[in-house]
């Protein structure tokens, strides 16, 4: 009767197991996966910018994919010399970076009238020829937020994910409760936090972004805006995908949203003052890189 028990146990468990690998093949396919991982070693590496052309329905855009280092706004004047990014749309995918070379690239996106969003570009090979979409299971965080901010109309979609947290000093981040700091580190971290106030305020943002992003130490979970909250800080402008990404066959928007637009409380950009010596070191707001679901 043991015997007998025993047998059929094993034989239910093993079934058990073999529903689960199937379950598991089929919901995390290996080319999912493939997508998802190569999309977060991008995420890793520094910021890189292409043009990814969507014609005949649309003008393109800018993907900007990776973290902000003190070489990203140099490569993106190199990026932008042979092209007319005037009124164009950078799509975001970013988990932060350098204070300053956020804010000098930001006031660069402004000063060209760009558009912001967040995704991840995709381009699919047709019979038809390529096709371009915007994949809005995407991450903007940290300092990313505040490039977001430099756009002259902001969107959001509802699955992107949009968070913040204290900036704070890059050599010490992954350890910062248990690291030491000088008198001079936090000299450095107080005169990057002058300076993001007032960038913020210069792109239309509220108070309340620098408020919600000051609160959260480096080593906590970071905060994820909520809808109310990317309103309340004006971090978005519009609830239109079509005002950011409009469509050049004059045929409609691309999608629309239910809820209303918001105003969006634009305070025009002045010219930042240029320092004398540029600084040897700056505070740093980046992410710890958050997983992606090969799953969605």
């Amino acid at each position: 009767m043991k015997l007998v028990t025993s047998s059929a146990f094993r034989t239910w468990t093993f079934l058990v197991v073999a529903s689960l690998a199937v379950a598991a093949a089929t919901l995390f396919h290996p080319l999912e996966a493939a997508r998802a991982g190569a999309v977060l070693e991008q995420r890793k590496a520094p910021m890189k910018f292409s043009w990814v052309e969507c014609q005949p329905n649309c003008r393109g855009w800018v993907s900007a994919v990776g973290i902000i280092t003190s070489d990203t706004p140099k490569d993106f004047e190199n990026f932008a010399r042979s092209r007319q990014l005037g009124g164009a749309t950078v799509v975001l995918d970013s988990s932060g970076g350098s204070v300053n070379d956020a804010i000098t690239l930001g006031r660069r996106f402004r000063g060209l009238g760009m558009m912001t969003t967040v995704g991840t570009s995709v381009v699919r090979h047709t019979p038809q020829g390529d096709r371009a979409t915007i994949r809005p299971d995407a991450f903007c965080e940290s300092m990313c937020v505040y490039l977001l901010l430099s756009g002259t109309k902001r969107y959001v979609p509802p699955a992107a994910h949009v968070r913040v947290h204290q900036i704070w000093m890059g050599d010490r981040a992954d350890d910062a409760e248990a690291a030491s700091y000088t008198a001079q580190d936090m000299t450095i971290v107080e005169r990057d936090i002058g300076r993001l106030a007032k960038y913020t305020f210069d792109m239309g943002g509220a108070g309340d972004l620098l408020s919600l992003s000051l609160s959260v130490p480096p080593w906590e979970d970071l905060h994820e805006l909520s809808p109310a909250e990317l309103r309340l800080t004006n971090v978005v402008t519009t609830d239109q995908v079509a005002d950011v990404l409009p469509r050049s066959d004059s045929s409609g928007a691309v999608a629309v949203l239910d809820s209303k637009p918001v105003q969006d409380r634009f305070v025009s950009a002045r010219a930042e003052i240029e320092m004398s010596a540029k600084p040897t070191k700056t505070a740093e707001a980046t992410a710890a890189i958050a997983p992606v679901s090969a799953g969605k």
